[in-house]
């Protein structure tokens, strides 16, 4: 017996001996997580429970010149709740007062939110739905509502923030106007004004931590931010609506009537070089429309054809070569050089006519012919004279995608003795439309080229932070005397050369006209198409604008595909229809009078918007982008068609408003 129990004590002292070690090592393991490991431990916890979230800055707002909306982001929210949060009495004590202002708001009845948080409490939903796509103004009404009014921990309000980014008018200008955003590669696409600017708009994102409660679900910990976003600031840009809107129309209609590809068109203020509306229209081969798809106007180089020759008799006579009055033989319309033939679009040719004469029918056979007799022995010259006008370079414009031109040197191994004649009629020379543009306005401003601007100056509200100023990329392309001379060639094109289809007592204009052959080396000639084009300035006599209108591959079964037929008329409706509808007098008065609409507009919006309360306010008459803001702050969706101002809305004024609702307005 004593044996036994001898035996049973060691086996009782090693059972306790084993439970000391255990203990021993669960300390030494407590000991080393709390003093050794527990940081790594309590941050590892902490990744996982705790999160910090991004919360984005609304970008700064678009506008144009005349103050209209471009481009905004509108702030949407939506409102979750998690039941477990509140205490049970206060739960019980405001979910009746709670859900009597949600129906106020919303429009459900008290009953079916009261039934929808009480079921979220008795599932112990953390994450339930209460309202989504709210203005501002609802959700800061909201959170002050009985029990949300407690924050996120005791009252288990959840705040969700995305910004949506809206065009008010529309797809006018749209590539223009851009965009700043992340493709579905991963990869930053940077467009037009949005993306050149973007780190003035973009503004600074915020930081807010989170607490995990549930998968995938995240509540504030606190009721402030860590970091509280810096909205971006607002970018003033050059276009005008209303000009916007003419060039639009205008190009479109063109390209319909003649079924082209794509086209383009630019206006811009002669003095400042402010771009005041740009189009560039491309049709979509399914369809049959036509979409803003590609900047063309900025980033396509082709061969200008005959719009080119301006630069022909700027060398010809700023080096005193020839005076307009020199005469040569068109030679039946075809001259040959080196077995290549150079040929006037006008069958038999001119006959024997001046050069200035030649510039306004645009005879290829009087040009060439001018630019070779003087410049094929130093031909240097002459392509130094395309250099230091800046045709060799691009703009450097803030986009990114800008054309890239093609001036051919004497100095280059491709360079070959037909180079030179062949540029003189606007081959073998690629430019992009912008860049004939600020050549021709350089003309239209006595001489000094400045430089195509899209953006006049970065605003945080009335504050200006930065302004930019005219840029001057050449004070004197050429003598004032050459100027003169220019300007009075221009103006014949229009009165008895190429462009007389477009001439009116009423209203002056200047310009040339282009027709050039595009892919006429590729595939034995099959792929030849044309690319039309006018470009010039108005009034003649003292040039406000300029204006390039460029069409490629028109239809051709009319055999009218000529500049002065297809783009002409596009720069004739531009000119006419900014200053009036029905010019009456050779003489345009007030240019620079303020339209009275305009300049009363941001207070006739406030006012309206003050005046707004419980039902639907009469719309009509007002711009489209006003109208949006209007409607969308008092929480009704929108549907916008057609631009410009409200002709009709769906809902007529006075009707009561009804949340989350949506009202279509007719733009015209």
């Amino acid at each position: 017996m004593a044996v036994e129990d001898k035996h049973i004590s060691y086996r009782i002292y090693l059972i306790a001996f084993i439970i000391f070690l255990m203990a021993c090592a669960v300390t030494i393991k407590l000991t080393n997580i709390q003093w050794v490991e527990g940081d790594y431990y309590r941050k590892l916890a902490k990744d996982r429970t705790v999160k910090t979230f991004v919360i984005p800055a609304n970008k700064g707002n678009i506008y144009s010149a005349d103050g209209s909306l471009l481009a905004t982001s509108i702030p949407n929210y939506t409102i979750r709740f998690d039941a477990v949060a509140p205490k049970a009495a206060d739960f019980e004590k405001y979910v009746k007062p709670l859900s009597d202002n949600l129906s106020k708001m919303l429009g459900k009845s008290s009953a079916a939110y009261e039934a929808l948080l009480r079921k979220a409490r008795a599932n112990k939903n953390r994450y339930t739905l209460v309202a989504e796509d709210l203005s501002y103004t609802e959700y800061f009404k909201i959170k002050s509502f009985p029990l949300f009014e407690k924050g996120a921990n005791r009252g288990g309000i959840i705040i969700e923030q995305k910004t949506v980014r809206e065009h008010p008018i529309g797809i006018i200008a749209e590539r223009t106007i851009g965009y700043d955003r992340i493709d579905q590669d991963g990869l930053q696409k940077r467009v037009g004004i949005e993306g050149a600017f973007g780190k003035y708009l973009n503004g600074k994102d915020g930081k807010i931590l989170k607490q995990k409660i549930a998968k995938g679900q995240w509540k504030p910990i606190r009721d402030i931010n860590e970091v509280d976003p810096q909205d971006g600031y607002d970018v003033i840009s050059t276009l005008d609506v209303y000009i916007q809107d003419i060039a639009h129309h205008a190009l479109l209609k063109q390209l319909e009537e003649y079924g082209a590809e794509h086209g383009c068109v630019v206006v811009m203020e002669t003095k400042t070089g402010h771009v005041k509306a740009i189009s560039n229209l491309g049709r979509d081969e399914k369809s049959g429309n036509y979409y803003e798809t590609i900047n063309y106007a900025v980033a396509e180089a082709h061969e200008p054809g005959s719009t080119f020759k301006l630069v022909d008799m700027i060398a010809l006579l700023d080096d005193n070569k020839i005076d307009t009055t020199k005469v040569y033989d068109s030679h039946g319309g075809t001259i040959v050089f080196r077995g290549d033939k150079v040929r006037d679009s006008h069958d038999g040719g001119y006959g024997k006519i001046s050069v200035g004469r030649g510039f306004e029918v645009s005879s290829n056979t009087i040009l060439v012919q001018a630019v070779y007799e003087n410049y094929k022995n130093n031909p240097e010259q002459f392509v130094n004279r395309v250099n230091n006008l800046g045709l060799n370079k691009p703009l450097g414009l803030p986009f990114q995608g800008e054309g890239i031109p093609i001036v051919h040197q004497p100095s280059d191994k491709s360079w070959y003795p037909n180079i030179l004649p062949w540029m003189a009629f606007g081959y073998n020379v690629t430019m992009t439309p912008l860049q004939t543009l600020t050549l021709y306005n350089a003309v239209a401003n006595n001489g000094e080229m400045v430089k195509p601007q899209f953006v006049s100056e970065i605003k945080e509200w009335n504050k200006t932070i930065k302004k930019y100023d005219k840029q001057v990329i050449n004070p004197k392309i050429c003598s004032d005397e050459t100027i003169k001379k220019l300007k009075s060639l221009l103006q014949n094109v229009v009165k008895r050369g190429t462009g007389a289809k477009l001439y009116s007592k009423d209203f002056s204009m200047a310009g040339k006209t282009g027709t050039a052959q595009a892919n006429y080396g590729t595939n034995g000639g099959n792929d030849k198409h044309y690319i039309s084009s006018f470009v010039g300035f108005f009034p003649a006599e003292n040039p406000k604008y300029s204006c390039i209108v460029v069409v490629h591959k028109p239809n051709t079964s009319k055999n009218n595909y000529y500049g002065a037929d297809v783009a002409g008329p596009v720069f004739k409706r531009i000119a006419q229809k900014i200053f009036t509808d029905a010019p009456s007098t050779n003489e345009i008065k007030n240019l620079d009078k303020k339209i009275a609409k305009q300049e009363n507009k941001y207070q006739e919006y406030f006012t309206k918007a003050q005046n707004v309360k419980n039902t639907i306010p009469n719309l009509k008459g007002m711009p489209g982008m006003d109208a949006v803001a209007i409607l969308g702050n008092l929480g009704i969706k929108v549907k916008v068609k057609g631009i410009g101002k409200v002709k009709r809305q769906s809902v007529q004024a006075g009707q009561p408003i009804i949340k989350n609702s949506t009202v279509t307005l007719e733009l015209s």
